[in-house]
Formats: structure tokens, sequence, C-alpha cells
């Protein structure tokens, strides 16, 4: 006999985690959690969130202490109703703008009395002292914090090598000032680069202990602000429904903020207006558009029964809907669902220093020690060794790590402003270096995402003007997308439209009207049927041809007799041939994504020379094609501009958002292309390319320059001023190696 074992409930729980500093940070977290019976953790350091999986009956405290113990924070989240603001209510980055602010004031003095002779003043490293010791002990705190937590887990990042190299050149400073020689009245730096061995109790190191610390901190800060947007999207997208709306109480319409709305009730929406939440036409007719949450291009007619998504626009009638799902069930709190997850299942990548420092400092420390070994067993005084052993520490602390990432950042995203391209942050160019494909949303990214007149198909004696102008000046009437794309495209061939003597809109058929003494009817084929204005052959022909490649055509009557066939469609951009051209001459396989139907998408596909096509995609959906093409070894980026976009955005190794779409799309990608031109995501790789090469050779000669001192601290050849120039020489590399990136051209040339 087998007993069957009872069955687990398990629990999603979040943690908000603070006090990490880089990627390892969230790897030593999830660890320790995932030691827990029971327990799957994934900790993301760019949310800086846990999910956790666990047994129902754990107490969540458990988990904080757990985070605790490793040298981290931890809390659950807080429900609020109210944005935050990113900078303003955050402790951490208010904390980082106080210390770089305060060690930019102190340090700039300290450095330039320090490298500037004729400003050494009688006493001036005492002046400089009082000036350094807060920067190095106050500012530098986090630094000394997170090495410690390092130490204690054997780890070592750039914190452990920036608070090793400021804390030796502080405390050698002090030993100087104090017990040697350094502290006596008109002592000077001279501008000499000479070597010679000393016992270096006659040298301060402080210009090196606070310039590290300023630099260092301008990137932590840098990086911090960019990394606390990764909520945005959530917030963007929850803020796209009705905030109130109006509901029928006993037949009277009552205007209620939209989250006091309960299942089964009635509310109405009108022409312009959201839905407030999702549910089913109860009465009216409507043309309804759901394109930023399903991707259609065209508007969906709906009616009596039909179900509606919450935040979708009425596009036409009155509409009398009851509501079925509210809150956390709806669909666009379900999409929001989908954003979190993928967001917090994003690979996350290690800063490139971090992953240098953890094999350079143990090196360093090394050679320290071997230094200190050699000098005694040579024969040397103890206090010459030291210092030899000291100086070692601190000519291996490059302040030009601190610049290696945010000079380049600053100078490749300023040029990729400059060409409509917006980059977040540097684990974003690290995402576009393997990239192989690139998945486009179709309408709005590939297409312009709005109704266009492409063709006017027109009977024997009929001429075009005269059929745009007595169409258009009825479909000018009507506030559906069709009917304004003719509008539109008959104002600006023909001019100015006459006024209809009058108007009706046929449900569900198109409209009818008198305008300049005629009866036009301009709708579907069955409304001119009713009127016994038959197609003719080329008339339905040009209908039926229009249909197979899946665009809306739209018949045209008058007078009795039928006129013109329009042709409507979402229009492809004219860059978007050109752009897939460029895309391929990258390396990169180019997919159509998209929720319209597969004749659409494959019309689209071959105009712009796209092979592989994925159409009638549910959001959800989307996600999941790039969770396929991501398990079959692709590194994907994807390319979208609405909210049915967001989580696939989210999920993908490289997100990038049209700039001409919605909020929720440009918060969740990592790059926003501005200028709505697809040619840009060419530009927006090869830029992020770029600019991750540049980050690449910075730190390289960031820790060069101060590897080819090391042989002259561990002989006893180190003087304050090739400490100085070494920190100053890299430092002026890495900005003139970043500056490099202004020349970067877009790929058309223009500028």
């Amino acid at each position: 006999m087998t007993t069957a074992r009872p069955e687990v409930r398990l629990a999603d729980i979040e943690l908000e985690i603070g006090g990490m500093t880089c990627a390892s940070c969230a790897m030593r977290i999830e660890k320790k959690l995932n030691k827990l019976d029971g327990v799957v953790a994934s900790v993301n350091y760019a949310t800086e969130k846990a999910r956790v999986t666990a047994p129902a009956e754990l107490d969540p405290q458990t988990l904080i202490a757990e985070v605790e113990k490793t040298g981290y924070t931890a809390v659950l989240p807080t429900p609020s109703t109210e944005p935050k603001s990113d900078e303003q209510t955050d402790p951490e980055l208010v904390s980082l703008r106080q210390r770089l602010i305060g060690s930019i004031v102190l340090s700039v003095p300290v450095i330039a009395l320090s490298m500037i002779p004729a400003l050494q003043f009688t006493n001036w490293q005492w002046a400089s002292l009082t000036l350094a010791a807060p920067v190095i002990v106050w500012a530098a705190w986090p630094f000394h914090r997170a090495a410690w937590t390092n130490l204690r887990h054997g780890a070592a990042t750039m914190d452990t090598l920036v608070s090793v190299g400021t804390g030796a050149a502080f405390l050698w400073s002090l030993y100087a000032l104090f017990f040697g020689t350094a502290g006596m009245p008109g002592m000077q730096h001279g501008f000499e680069f000479t070597v010679a061995p000393s016992d270096g109790a006659g040298n301060i190191y402080l210009e090196v202990a606070s310039g590290v610390t300023m630099f260092v901190l301008a990137g932590r800060y840098f990086e911090k602000r960019s990394k606390k947007q990764a909520g945005a999207a959530l917030r963007a997208l929850l803020e796209l429904g009705a905030k109130d709306v109006a509901v029928l109480r006993k037949g009277v319409e009552v205007r209620v903020p939209s989250d006091r709305l309960a299942v089964g009730d009635e509310f109405v929406v009108r022409p312009g207006e959201k839905v407030a939440t999702d549910g089913v036409i109860v009465s009216g007719r409507s043309a309804v558009d759901a394109s930023m949450l399903t991707g259609e291009s065209l508007p969906v007619e709906v009616g009596e029964g039909d179900p509606v998504i919450g935040a979708t626009v009425n596009a036409g009638g009155r509409l009398v809907v009851r509501a079925t799902r509210i809150g956390s069930d709806t669909q666009l709190a379900q999409m929001a669902k989908l954003v979190q997850d993928a967001q917090s299942g994003k690979a996350e990548v290690q800063r490139l220093a971090d992953k240098v420092a953890g094999i350079f400092v143990p090196i360093v420390i090394g050679i320290a020690l071997v230094t200190l070994a050699g000098w005694l067993i040579g024969g040397f005084s103890v206090a010459s060794a030291f210092t030899a052993a000291v100086a070692v520490l601190i000519i291996a602390c490059p302040c030009a790590l601190g610049l290696a990432t945010p000079t380049a950042l600053l100078v490749g995203t300023g040029r990729g402003a400059q060409l409509g391209i917006l980059i977040k942050g540097p684990e974003v160019l690290e995402s576009t270096r393997k990239v192989d494909t690139v998945v486009l949303d179709k309408t709005g990214t590939v297409t312009t995402g709005r109704m266009t007149l492409l063709d006017v198909v027109v009977a024997a004696s009929t001429t075009r003007a005269e059929v745009l102008r007595l169409a258009g000046a009825l479909e000018d009437s009507s506030e559906h997308p069709i009917a304004q794309a003719i509008a539109k495209a008959a104002t600006q061939e023909v001019g100015a439209l006459p006024t209809p003597e009058s108007f009706a809109n046929v449900e569900g058929q198109g409209v009818q009207g008198i305008v300049n003494a005629h009866a036009v009817l301009v709708g579907r084929e069955s409304l001119l049927a009713q009127w016994s204005q038959p197609l003719d052959a080329a008339l339905s022909e040009a209908m039926a041809a229009a249909q197979r490649q899946g665009r809306t055509a739209v018949a045209v009557g008058w007078d009795g007799q039928a006129r013109a066939v329009l042709v409507v469609a979402d229009a492809v951009k004219a860059s978007s041939a050109e752009a897939i051209g460029a895309l391929k001459a990258l390396g990169l396989t180019p997919v159509l994504l998209t929720g319209d139907n597969q004749t659409v998408a494959e019309q689209v596909a071959a105009e712009v020379g796209i092979t592989e096509v994925f159409a009638e995609v549910l959001p959800q959906d989307k996600l999941e094609v790039i969770r396929r093409l991501q398990a079959d070894g692709k590194v994907v980026a994807m390319v979208g501009d609405g909210v049915n976009d967001a989580a696939a955005l989210a999920q993908a190794d490289l997100g990038m958002a049209m700039g001409t779409g919605t909020d929720v799309a440009i918060q969740a990608a990592d790059i926003t292309l501005v200028r709505g031109d697809l040619r840009a995501v060419s530009d927006a790789i090869r830029l992020s390319r770029s600019t991750l090469g540049t980050i690449k050779v910075n730190l390289f000669w960031a820790f060069a320059y101060n590897v080819a001192a090391i042989p002259l601290a561990a002989f006893g050849l180190l003087n304050p001023m090739i400490a100085g120039a070494a920190m100053a020489f890299s430092s002026v590399f890495v900005v003139g190696n970043s500056l490099r990136l202004r020349s970067f051209r877009s790929a058309g040339g223009t500028r």
C-alpha cells in the first residue's frame, strides 16, 4: 500500500532588495535563498527585486532574515496607487547624489593643490587632509561597506579595488603626515617625474584617494539613476485605463472612479472614450480601436453581445457595456503581469569593471604581498618594505575606472539622441553584442500604424477627383478611422470638401447622404446592393483583389450607380524596405511578428523583404514567440510600438521601442527610436556596439596605465607625481577615446 504524498501549496512572494552594487550581489542573494527547503528564488539586479516561490506556510520574514544574513536589506513591497518619483523618493539614489556633490566640492581643491606646485602654500598638506578625509571616509562609505560584504563571501569586485586603493592611499598619507616628514611646514610635491628609492614618509596620496572616489561615485550615480527606470513600464501600463466611468444606476448615468466598478455593473462609453474595463456590449454598435492592445491595424466592428477590452477606444457610436472582469483580472492587468514577469526573468549583465576587478584585485594583492616579502628577505627595513607594498596598492587603483563607462555612455548616448536613438544604460550595450535576430512588430513599426488611402479604382465616365470630392465630403462627417483616412486623402488631393446637405450612419454598413445634390453611398458592397447599385466587373475585381491582399475595399455610388472602389490599408513606411536591407547587411535575421491576419502579414513581409512571419499572434503569445526563439539559441532584439508589445520588449535580449508609439512600450524597452524610422534600428545596433567597444578599450587603458607603474611601485621608485600622472593620463585618454564617438554617422549619412 502506498500513501499519497500531501500536495505542497506554493506561494509567490516578491521582495525589494537594497544594498546591491553589482550583478554578483544578486547572484549571492539568490544562492542563499535557494538553499532554503522548497524555495526557488530569482533575484534581478536591474529591478532590485527578488521573486520567490516558496511553501505557502513559510513566513516571508524568514526570507528577509536570510537576505539580511548576506549583508543586504529586504522588505515586502508596499502597495501604492500613486506613481513614485524614481529619483526624489529613493533614499539610496538621494544618498548617492549627496555623496557625489560633496565629493566634487571637496576633491577638486585637493587635486589642484597636489598637482599644481604654485598653489602649495605653507601647510597646504593639512588643508588637503581636512578636505579629503570626509570624501574618503563618508563619500566612499558605500564602497567600503560593499568591499567588507564581498570579503565575507570571498569575492572581489570594483568596490573592493576602490576601497583597498583609496584606503591604502589615505592610511599611508596619515602615516606620512603624523609620523613621517610630510607634515612639516613648507613640504611640497615638486613637479618632477624622477624615480628614486625612498621610505615614502615624505609623500602623501590624498588626491589619488579623493579623485578616485569622486569619479567612481559619478559613474555609480548615473548608473543607479538609469536603473531606477525599470518599474516605469508597469506604471505607464496601469495608467492606460480610464480614470472614471459613467455607470448606469437605475437608468441614470453617474460618474464614478473606474476602480469602484463591480462585476455586473453597466456603464456607458461615448465616442472617443476609453472602455473602463473588460465587458460585454449590452446595447449599441460601434468600431473599437484596439490596436494598442491587440496590434490589429483595423478598428473592430462590435455590437450587442460582443466582448470589449478595457483601455480600448470607442471610435464610433454610443455603447452600453456590462463589466465582466475588473482589477487584476482584466486583460490590461494581465499584460502588466506579463511585463513584470519578463523584466524579472531577464538575464542580468554583470558590469565589465566588476569582471575585470574580480581577476585584477587578487593579483594586485598578491603582488603587494610578494613585494613586502621580497623587500624583507632582501634585508631592507620594515618601513621601506611596507612603503613599496602600499605603493603597489595605491597605484593599482585607477580613477579612470570611474570614467570608463560613464564618459563613453555620455558621448554615445548624446550622439544617439542627435540621431533619434535613446539608450537606457550600460547593460543595454552588452545585449547588442550577440544579437542575431531582429523581431519586428508590424503595426506602427514596419507600417505607419494609420489607415491610408492607397488606391482609387473608378468606373467608366467617372473621374477620380469627383469620387474623392463626394466620398470625402461624406466620410469627413464620420469618426470612423477608415472614413477619416479617405477624408484626409481627399482634402490633400482635391482641396476643400463640400458640406453634406444630409448625413446618416448605417450601422455596420457605411454612410449615406446628400452632397452637391447627389445621393451618395459609401461603405460595404451590400450597402450599395440595398439601393440596387451593383458593382460592374472591373470594380468587383478591384474589390476582390484588395481583399485578397488583406486590404479594406470601400464601395462608392451615387445617383443610382456604383462609381468607384476605394482601397484603404495600413501603409508600409517608405523607409522600411531599406531598413530591412540594412539589418541583413549587419548579419541579422529579420522576423515579422503581428496580431494581424496571415494574408496582411505576408503581403507586408513580401513588400519589405522579410521571409519569416508570425501572424495572428495574441499579446501573451508574442512573449512566447520571443521565448521560443531564445530557446532555439537565438539572441533576440524586439522592435515594437504598442502596449501589446511591452511584455515581448521586456523579454527580448534587446528591446527597442518606436518613439511614435505608446509610453508603455517605450518604458519597457532598452532603446527608444525617437524618429519612428525603422532605419534607426540598424543605427542603434551599430552605435551600441561602437559604444560598448569604446568602453572595453577605456577599461583596458584605465588599468594599463596603472599596471605599467606597478613595477615602479614594487621596486620602491614611486613618487606622488608618478601616481598623480598615471591617474591623470589614464583619465585624459579615457575621455579622449570616448569623444571619438561623436563622429558616429547614421547609415543614411544624413547626420
